[in-house]
């Protein structure tokens, strides 16, 4: 247990995810923007023969058809720094050449990262060689070897798993539905995109990479609603005669709603670091009802990023803004029935600490 500890190989994983994450948002709304405006996918841009709507199309579903690939090659340079960078993009690129998709590509990162660090440990050159090894011998040694492997051995059970939990989830009934929902959604928000949100992250990117939309749906809308359902707590609060943040949290609002709008969550962060235990407890209650109600009612967007971009790729668009409405609605008067009223106090300690002057006498320049 202590040697698999010590192969970190749940970090390795969310450091690859954190590298993934931008290459997701911004295919994710090149896609989203381009067929909410009619635009679609298309295999090649023939000039002429495509509008605008259908290039970003284009361009974001290339992006999100190399994820694999990205993945593999993110856990590569997480285990083995540099010279990981070429084993893991061949070994992902053959990944997706025979259909092993998103699980496939992390176990080939993981496969071509080790092998990078098994080959600096155990083969030895001589020292007119050493300058090659970074730069050719490890990228071939480690692509011809973790190559054949992917194609060889891992491929054939991967795609079988991959099957058997694909056809699981596809048999899953309305009663399992709206708990895998509630479960995913509770998961996706109660860390506010941070190991938790990413771990279920690449479990449900995984399943849209074998055509099922609905649970990283589920977990895109968590993260859109969170933030709105904590300014919509504001103006609930007010109805029962309450005033739930200071003027600095109402600051942060200001910019957290907008943010949650095209689903970056992390704007609330600040806010519940104030009031970690009913903070927690209003976004794992809204993100269950979300998730659950996502789930049941069979939202899907076909892209993993985008916020309220998003529903234009579903088809059913009414099922995601359901669930968007009840996760915000959810949120939102958990956290104005739970969160304590702030004091005069709190609010005037607060204003002197953001009016307190700068002393100049304390500068000093070197």
């Amino acid at each position: 247990m202590e040697k698999i500890k010590a192969l970190n190989l749940k970090g390795h994983l969310l450091t690859a995810i954190s590298y993934l994450i931008p290459i997701v948002c911004g295919a994710g709304f090149l896609i989203a923007i381009g067929m909410a405006f009619g635009g679609t996918s298309q295999g090649q841009l023939v000039p002429g023969e495509f509008t605008i709507w259908d290039a970003l199309a284009t361009m974001g579903g290339a992006g999100l058809g190399l994820l694999p690939v990205v993945i593999a090659t993110g856990i590569s340079y997480a285990i083995a720094e540099k010279p990981g960078i070429a084993p893991g993009f061949i070994i992902g690129l053959t990944a997706n050449a025979i259909g092993a998709g998103f699980i496939g590509g992390i176990l080939g990162g993981y496969l071509a990262g080790y092998l990078v660090i098994a080959i600096f440990r155990f083969i030895k050159v001589p020292n007119w060689a050493k300058g090659l090894m970074p730069t050719l011998i490890i990228p071939f040694l480690t692509s011809l070897i973790g190559g054949l492997i992917m194609v060889y051995i891992i491929g054939t059970p991967i795609t079988a798993f991959t099957n058997l939990l694909t056809n699981a989830l596809n048999s899953l009934g309305s009663s399992s539905l709206l708990v895998f929902g509630a479960v995913i959604g509770l998961l996706s928000g109660v860390d506010y995109g941070g190991p938790i949100n990413k771990t279920v992250f690449a479990f449900v990117l995984t399943m849209q990479a074998e055509g099922i939309n609905g649970p990283i749906t589920a977990l895109q809308l968590v993260n859109t609603a969170t933030p709105i359902g904590f300014g919509l707590a504001f103006f609930i609060a007010k109805l029962f005669g309450k005033n739930i943040y200071t003027p600095v949290e109402v600051e942060t609002l200001k910019s957290a709603v907008p943010m949650g709008v095209i689903n970056i969550v992390e704007g609330v962060i600040p806010i519940v670091m104030n009031d970690i235990v009913r903070g927690l407890i209003a976004t794992a209650i809204g993100g269950a009802a979300g998730g659950a109600v996502s789930m049941v009612l069979g939202a899907d967007a076909t892209v993993p990023f985008g916020g309220v971009l998003m529903l234009p790729t579903m088809t059913r668009p009414w099922a995601g803004a359901v669930a968007l409405l009840v996760n915000i609605v959810v949120t939102g008067i958990t956290l104005a029935l739970i969160k304590k009223n702030v004091t005069e106090e709190q609010v005037a300690v607060q204003a002197e600490v953001e009016e307190e002057e700068i002393d100049l006498d304390d500068i000093q320049i070197f």
